[in-house]
């Protein structure tokens, strides 16, 4: 990703699409943000530049959802499918919450904190309907 791009949530959905997971970093302290963001805390000027993350982290938090936000309830999840969704700390240092696939969500007394995650990206819809969710798949 160029690091000319503007630090926006609509560049940072295009770099999802196609399957990359990038932070912003600040020039001048070198903290990571994710969800990207164009400053950080005190600053007045845009040192960022766009940094693409290896995918890799730890479970650190879950909760089993069953009452769907619009977007999940479209792709069939509900109080009859639930889904995980928990925060995954990045080996890069980032924490993000996302969509945790690969438990028994009927079961979440096996979803064990600490767990290793590795970064997928589901796809929904297609041509240019389509959206791309980040999720991360326990390993």
């Amino acid at each position: 990703m160029s690091s000319s791009a503007e630090f926006t949530h609509a560049a940072f959905a295009r770099a999802l699409r196609d399957h990359k997971l990038v932070a912003t970093r600040s020039a001048s302290s070198g903290i990571l943000y994710l969800p990207p963001r164009p400053l950080g805390p005190g600053q007045t000027a845009c040192d960022m530049e766009w940094v693409q993350l290896g995918g890799t982290g730890t479970l650190e938090a879950f909760s089993i959802i069953y009452i769907a936000p619009s977007a999940m309830l479209r792709e069939g999840y509900g109080r009859d499918n639930p889904y995980c969704a928990g925060i995954v700390r990045l080996a890069e240092g980032p924490a993000i919450s996302a969509q945790i696939l690969g438990v028994d969500v009927k079961r979440p007394e096996t979803i064990r904190v600490g767990s290793p995650a590795s970064v997928e990206f589901v796809d929904a819809g297609e041509g240019e309907a389509r959206t791309t969710r980040l999720a991360f798949r326990l390993l």
